[in-house]
């Protein structure tokens, strides 16, 4: 498995962006797939973008434009680029690095709150 430590959230008004990072304690060729995923006060955790061992990136459809996953394999980190946010998108945003069935990796989570 591999260690996963998210930063860059925090407090933003309506319309602004923020960049997310996730440092792995290892390569994170290591992994088949990472990803950001959020979970909202009284929900379920859900999908926000993955991005493939090969650079192929899939998008929550209702992100599509305003997020952006990318990936530096020298630097072990997994980024999250997020554009004219809104309250919605509050949430606690948490890193994965996938390879199941054999292993699955969580990071504790980074908290973005968007202000209207």
């Amino acid at each position: 498995q591999v260690q996963l430590v998210e930063s860059g959230g925090g407090l933003v008004q309506a319309g602004g962006s923020l960049r997310l990072s996730c440092a792995a304690s290892r390569s994170i060729l290591s992994a088949n797939v990472m990803g950001w995923y959020h979970q909202a006060p009284g929900k379920q955790r859900v999908l926000v973008a993955t991005i493939t061992r090969s650079g192929e990136r899939n998008y929550a459809d209702s992100l599509k434009g305003r997020f952006t996953i990318s990936r530096d394999n020298f630097k072990n980190t997994v980024y999250l680029q997020m554009s004219s946010l809104e309250p919605e998108d509050t949430a606690v945003y948490y890193c994965n690095a996938d390879s199941r069935p054999i292993w699955s990796s969580w990071g504790q989570g980074t908290q973005v709150t968007v202000s209207s």
